[in-house]
């Protein structure tokens, strides 16, 4: 074989070697919240509690497993006894949320690019602290400066917010009613 037959065989095998490389990093897209998702950790209908959601789907798996919170979905990631084969991670787009009640059933962003508000005065899905998920930074800064709390990414969650206690601090609101907060609007709190 020519040094130039060889020379295309290996260009043609990197280029396959690249392109199976990007199959196998594609993240499958989100699926949409139904009255059929049930939470990985409480058993209940996702839909029944307030406030953002997740989902994480697998490696090679057919349906997406559900979380009623935000926080639980990244607890889900930090969890030495959860599988570790994840393909994609989701939680709700808070800034594109019709209400804190109804945080939306399509408005799934990537969660590893999200940025979260946390130590909030609203509670999340099973009423504990939540991780707020914005696409948008300024949406959740927006969300900060009403409702309280930090912006934080992905890889700056603390693993003792979402591992740690449930109690809220009496500084972040606990006597606040989340129902009366419209996510509509400019403000997004």
């Amino acid at each position: 074989m020519s040094h130039t037959g060889l020379a295309a065989l290996l260009v043609a095998a990197l280029l396959m070697t690249g392109c199976q490389g990007e199959e196998q990093t594609s993240m499958p897209a989100p699926y949409a919240l139904t009255a059929e998702a049930m939470g990985r950790y409480c058993g209940m209908d996702v839909l029944e509690h307030s406030g953002p959601k997740g989902q994480v789907i697998l490696d090679k798996s057919p349906e997406p497993i559900w979380f009623s919170s935000a926080r639980d979905t990244i607890a889900f990631t930090m969890l030495p006894e959860e599988p570790k084969n994840i393909a994609a991670i989701y939680v709700s787009d808070m800034g594109k949320a019709p209400s804190w009640e109804k945080p939306g059933p399509e408005n799934f962003i990537d969660a590893r690019t999200a940025f979260y508000v946390i130590g909030s005065a609203l509670r999340g899905g099973m009423g504990v602290q939540e991780a707020v998920p914005f696409s948008s930074k300024d949406d959740a800064a927006a969300f900060a400066a009403k409702n309280s709390g930090q912006v934080v990414g992905f890889g700056e969650m603390p693993e003792s917010y979402i591992l740690g206690s449930d109690a809220v601090p009496m500084d972040h609101g606990a006597d606040r009613d989340p129902a009366n907060h419209d996510m509509k609007g400019p403000d997004h709190g």
